[in-house]
C-alpha cells in the first residue's frame, strides 16, 4: 500500500484541499479554506500547516473567535450549505469563544467544522497553558463544551484516527438532515505528529448530495388528506431555500391557489409582490398570514422547523388544523404531530402536484379573498413605510427608504433585537437568497461577521448588515477583517439608544423598563436612568478604516445610501431613530413566562393575561 508521511496537521488540510460535493450533477469544491486565529494550541501544528501545506486553500484571520464562526457559517448559508469554511482556534478561551457560534449554526443547520487546540495528549507538560483541569474526570477538557452544540463531535489523540474521524465529519457535513457544526479537538501533539496515512485518503471525494425523493405510500397519504380541505396554508421555510425549490413553491401554490407565509429563514421563496405571498407568518407575522393561519384547515409546512416564532407559541392554528409537514429531516416532519412527507423540499413538492393535480384538488378560496388580504397587508407596509414622527427618524419609515433604495439583488443581513421583527414583517424581498437572517439563535453579535461571511459568499452582489447598536457594541470585529480581505460590506447601524427590543418586551409584560437602555448612571438615585450615552459610531468606524456617514432623517439617509454604494471599503451609515417606533403585533402572541407573584399589579395582570393565552395554545 502506498503511504504519505505527514504530520496529522498536514493531513487534515490535504484531504480537505480534496473534498468536493455534487448536487443535479453541479460539481463544486466544498471547503474554500480556512479562518484562523492562532495561540497556544494550534499555532505551531495547524498554523505551521496552513503556513506552508494548505494547498489550494485560502485562509482568513479572524478577529474573534465568535465572530470567524458567524462567518463562516453566513457563508456556507449563503452558499446554499454547498460549500464552507473551517475554523482554528487556540485551547481554552480561544476554543469557548467558538461555543456559542457552534451552537447557532447547529440550531440554524448550517455546517461549519471547527478544529480548536486542545491539551496535549501525552499530558507530559500538564497542566499547561489554558488547561481546564476537572480532578474528577481528567480526561474532560474546556473543548468539551462543544459536545451539546455539535451535530458530530471527535478528539483526535492518535494522528491514523483523523481517517475515519474526517470521513464522518464529511458525512455529517453534506447531510441535508443532519449537519450542523462539526468539532475535531486536535490535542496540540497530535496536530505535530507525524504518520505513514494511505495515500488513497488523499484522493478527491466528490460527496453527492441526493435528492431524497418522498415515498409513494407518503404522497398518497398527505394527498388523502388534503381532499377534504377547503383553507389549506403553505408555511414556507428555509429548506425552501437550501433545496433550491423557489419555482417549485411557486407552481404548487398556483397550480392550487394556496396562500404562502414565509418563516424568517424562508422569506425571498416568493417574490413580495406575488400574489399568492402573505408574508410574514408568526410572532413577527403579517395581519393577512395571522388571519389565515387562525381560519386554516390544513398547515402545508415545507422545510420549516416549526419554531415558537412561527407557530407563536403554538397559539397561530385553530383546534382542529391538521398538517402535513413536507421536510428532509425526519426530526421536523415529525413536529405538531402532522402528517410526515419525509424528502427534499423539490421533489417532495413536485410529487404532491403531481398527485393533487390528478385528482383534481382545489381550494375553497376565492381570488377576491386571497386579493384583499394582500392588499390590506401591503397598505400598512405603505403607511408604516411613510410614517412620520414628531421626535425623530421612526425605525418602520428608516427601512423603508432603505427598501427603496436598495438594489433588488442586494442582500440584508439581520439575527437580533427589533429590527429582524420590522424586516420580517415588512421588508419587500425581490430576489431568492437576498434575505439573509439568523433567527433559529437570535444571536447578537452575528450581524457583522455574519455579512462579511455572506459578502465572501457573494462577491458581485451589495450585502448589507442591518444591525442595532446593542448588537455592533457586543460584536464588530469581523467589521476590521473586511477591510483587510478588501471585501466590502455596508453597515446599516440603527442607534436606538440600547437593548430596545427586550426593554418593550420588559414593558409588555408589567415591568417599567429595567436594565436596557445605554443611559449613564445618576449620581442621585444611583440608578442607570440618567442621559443618554452620546456614542459616535461613525467615528468608530472611521478608527478602524471604513469610510461613515450619519443620517438622521429620511432625506440624509437616502442621500448617505446612495454615496455608500459608490464606496469601495466597507462603509457604516449610523442611523439615529426613536426608540420605541417598531412595529407592534399582528394579532400573535409569544410566550415569555412571568412572574407568579408579584408586587405589581401590572405584572399580576401580565400573568393573568398569559394564562388564558396558554389555555389556549396547543401542546402537542
Amino acid at each position: 500500500m502506498k503511504t504519505v508521511r505527514l504530520t496529522m496537521a498536514q493531513a487534515l488540510l490535504r484531504f480537505l484541499d480534496e473534498q468536493y460535493v455534487s448536487m443535479d450533477g453541479v460539481e463544486m469544491k466544498f471547503v474554500k479554506g480556512v479562518m484562523g486565529i492562532f495561540g497556544h494550541g494550534n499555532v505551531t501544528g495547524l498554523g505551521e500547516a496552513l503556513e506552508r501545506s494548505a494547498g489550494s486553500l485560502a485562509f482568513i484571520q479572524g478577529k474573534n473567535e465568535q465572530g470567524m464562526v458567524h462567518a463562516a457559517a453566513a457563508f456556507a448559508k449563503q452558499k446554499g450549505r454547498r460549500q464552507i469554511y473551517a475554523c482554528t482556534s487556540s485551547i481554552g478561551p480561544g476554543a469557548l469563544n467558538m461555543v456559542t457560534a457552534a451552537a447557532t449554526a447547529t440550531v440554524n443547520r448550517i455546517p461549519v467544522l471547527l478544529l480548536p487546540g486542545d491539551n496535549f495528549a501525552c499530558r507530559q507538560p500538564d497542566p499547561v497553558l489554558q488547561q481546564l483541569e476537572v480532578q474528577a474526570d481528567y480526561t474532560v477538557s474546556a473543548v468539551d463544551a462543544f459536545r451539546p452544540v455539535s451535530r458530530y463531535f471527535d478528539r483526535i489523540v492518535r494522528p491514523e484516527q483523523l481517517i475515519s474521524a474526517a470521513i464522518q465529519a464529511m458525512r455529517v457535513l453534506t447531510d441535508p438532515a443532519d449537519t450542523g457544526a462539526v468539532t475535531l479537538a486536535l490535542p496540540q501533539d497530535v496536530q505535530a505528529e507525524a504518520y505513514d496515512y494511505p495515500a488513497s485518503f488523499f484522493e478527491k471525494r466528490v460527496h453527492v448530495i441526493d435528492r431524497r425523493p418522498p415515498s409513494r405510500e407518503s404522497v398518497q397519504r398527505a394527498a388523502a388528506l388534503l381532499a377534504g380541505k377547503k383553507r389549506p396554508l403553505i408555511i414556507a421555510g428555509g429548506g425552501v431555500h437550501y433545496a433550491d425549490a423557489a419555482r417549485q413553491l411557486a407552481g404548487f401554490a398556483e397550480a392550487f391557489g394556496i396562500p404562502v407565509a414565509e418563516t424568517q429563514a424562508g422569506k425571498s421563496a416568493l417574490p413580495w409582490n406575488h400574489p399568492l405571498n402573505m408574508g410574514a407568518i408568526g410572532v413577527t407575522g403579517s395581519l393577512a398570514a395571522n388571519r389565515l393561519a387562525q381560519e386554516a384547515d390544513v398547515i402545508i409546512g415545507i422545510g420549516t422547523r416549526y419554531s415558537d416564532f412561527t407557530t407563536s407559541s403554538k397559539s397561530a392554528f385553530g383546534d382542529d388544523v391538521q398538517f402535513v409537514n413536507l421536510n428532509v429531516s425526519g426530526f421536523d416532519s415529525a413536529k405538531l404531530n402532522g402528517l410526515q412527507l419525509t424528502a427534499d423540499a423539490r421533489e417532495g413538492l413536485a410529487a404532491l402536484q403531481e398527485e393533487l393535480s390528478a385528482n383534481q384538488y382545489r381550494t375553497g378560496y376565492g381570488e377576491a379573498e386571497i386579493r384583499e388580504r394582500k392588499a390590506e397587508w401591503d397598505r400598512e407596509v405603505d403607511r408604516l413605510y411613510a410614517l412620520e414622527h414628531a421626535d425623530g427618524l421612526a425605525q418602520t419609515r428608516a427601512l423603508g427608504v432603505i427598501n427603496e433604495t436598495l438594489l433588488p439583488s442586494d442582500v440584508v443581513v439581520c439575527a437580533a433585537g427589533s429590527l429582524p421583527g420590522d424586516l420580517h414583517r415588512l421588508w419587500r424581498s425581490s430576489e431568492p437568497r437576498t434575505y439573509h437572517m439568523e433567527y433559529g439563535f437570535s444571536c447578537m453579535g452575528y450581524e457583522i461577521s455574519g455579512t462579511f461571511g455572506a459578502a465572501l459568499a457573494e462577491p458581485d452582489r451589495g450585502v448589507y448588515a442591518v444591525v442595532g447598536d446593542g448588537s455592533y457594541l457586543m460584536l464588530h470585529s469581523e467589521l476590521v477583517t473586511s477591510l483587510q480581505e478588501r471585501r466590502k460590506i455596508t453597515v446599516l447601524l440603527f442607534d436606538n439608544h440600547g437593548f430596545q427590543c427586550i426593554h418593550n418586551l420588559q414593558r409588555g409584560h408589567g415591568s417599567d423598563g429595567f436594565g436596557n437602555e445605554f443611559r449613564y448612571r445618576d449620581a442621585g438615585t444611583g440608578r442607570l436612568d440618567g442621559g443618554f450615552m452620546p456614542i459616535d459610531f461613525a467615528a468608530h468606524a472611521q478608527s478602524m478604516g471604513a469610510m461613515a456617514y450619519k443620517a438622521s432623517t429620511a432625506e440624509e439617509l437616502r442621500e448617505a445610501l446612495l454615496q455608500a454604494r459608490e464606496e469601495t471599503v466597507t462603509t457604516l451609515i449610523e442611523i439615529k431613530v426613536v426608540p420605541g417606533t417598531n412595529t407592534p403585533g399582528y394579532e400573535s402572541w409569544w410566550r415569555v413566562e412571568v412572574p407568579e407573584v408579584s408586587e405589581s399589579d401590572k405584572v399580576n395582570a401580565s400573568r393573568r393575561e398569559m394564562a388564558e393565552q396558554i389555555r389556549k395554545a396547543r401542546v402537542l
